[in-house]
This record gives C-alpha cells, structure tokens and sequence, in this order.
C-alpha cells in the first residue's frame, strides 16, 4: 500500500505540472534561440541550461553577456535574480528535511519555481502526507518540467532558424511569473513585496546592467519579511 501510494503522488505531481509546459514550453524554445544568436552552440547551450536550470537567470545572464558586461557582474546578477530559490528551500525545508542527504542534493539541483509553487500549496493542503509521499510529489512535479526546459532549449539552439522573427516567443517569460505569483498573493505581507517591487522597479529602470530590478527584488523581500515581523508581534501583543 505504502509505494502505491508513492507512484501516485508522483503521477500526481506529473499531472498537476502539465499545464506548466504550455509556459515552459515556449520559454525553452526561446531561450535556445536567443543563446544560439548571442553566439553560444549547441553543446554550450546545453550545458548552460543543464548547469544552471533557472530561466530568468539564464536569461539575464545571456542579457550580460551580449551587453558585454564584465564577468564579476554577469555572475553577481545571476545569483540576485536566483536568491529567491533560496527562500524557495527555506519555505520546503520543514516538509523535506527529513529526507536523505542524496535526495536533498536531488530536490536542490531541480528546484525552480514552477515546482516549488506546486509542492508547496500540496503540502500546506495535505499536511499528513509522508515525506516519501512529498519527496515522490515534488519529483513528479519535476519530472515533466526539466524534461521540457532541456528539450526546449535543444529545440531552440537547433532549430531556431526556422522560426519567424515576429513569433511573440518572449511572452512565455511574463505570463509563465504571473500564473506562478497571482495564486500566491494572499497575505498583506505577500502584497505589499510584490508592491514595492514593482514600484522600485519602475524607478530604477534606467540603471544600468538591470541593477533595478535586484534593487528591487531585494526591496521586495526585505519589506515582506519586516512585514512579516510586525504582524507576528502585533498578533502577540493582541494575545498578551
């Protein structure tokens, strides 16, 4: 009973990820395209996305590079734009903690958004799962995601060329952060991130190496977490 359970946590986990290849997809497919232009090959494109598996930081990076930002910034920028990744493992820690250190490894090396956002609401909702049960979830999840973010890429350096200039491929890139965010947007603390973000980011768009947007994600997590904060200790002087 109990592994049956597991396989269908995970094919579960597969199928709560399918809507996602609608956005990765494409994403993928652009990725590829852009690097193979910005005068990366195959195996390097490749190797880039297999290393790395984090679209927008990939993204920026390649940005950078065809900007011919130094090195120093490049990597620096990268890691900014993937801090939240590791607020992402803090948020999944109290649930798969208690695995083994090789399947921690292994949830590490596959996480990125689209992932985390499903696991997480999975295991707020089913607090009685095991940890077999979320770590067969997660990597049902990752399954069908990483699949596609690697083939895509593939797609894109190889056969790139076929693909219309105008094809509005750039769009995945929005609308793939909006399907992920709007769900999660249900606390004060959440909205009030998301707000000073988006105004910070408006302002400082002019900053060079697009500084303004890790000025911002750091704003954003800064002022969620203080807000964080002050409600718990609002919420315990109430109590006292």
């Amino acid at each position: 009973m109990p592994s049956t359970t597991t396989k269908s946590k995970y094919w579960s986990g597969m199928r709560d990820s399918a809507p996602f290849l609608l956005i990765v997809g494409p994403f993928s497919v652009l990725f590829g395209v852009l690097a193979t232009e910005a005068g990366l090959n195959i195996f390097e494109v490749m190797s880039f996305s297999l290393v790395v598996i984090a679209g927008a930081a990939q993204f920026t990076a390649l940005q950078l590079m065809q900007d011919e930002a130094p090195t120093f910034i490049i990597l620096i920028s990268a890691l900014a734009v993937n801090l939240r990744v590791a607020m992402y493992s803090a948020a999944l820690t109290p649930y798969l903690g208690q695995s083994a250190l090789w399947q921690r490894v292994c949830v590490s090396y596959l996480l990125v958004d689209q992932n985390y956002a499903l696991s997480h609401t999975k295991f707020e909702a089913e607090p009685t799962l095991t940890t077999s049960q979320r770590l067969a979830y997660y990597f049902g999840t990752c399954s069908l995601i990483v699949t596609t973010w690697l083939l895509g890429s593939y797609i894109g350096a190889a056969l790139g060329f076929i693909f219309p200039q105008n094809l509005p491929l750039d769009l995945a890139l929005p609308i793939a952060f909006l399907s992920m965010i709007a769900p999660m947007m249900r606390t004060l603390p959440h909205l009030i991130a998301a707000t000073v973000a988006i105004m910070i980011s408006i302002f400082a768009a002019g900053m060079p190496y697009s500084f303004g947007l890790i000025l911002a994600g750091l704003a954003g997590m800064i002022t969620g977490a203080q807000t964080e904060v002050w409600l718990q200790r609002r919420l315990k002087c109430k109590k006292l």
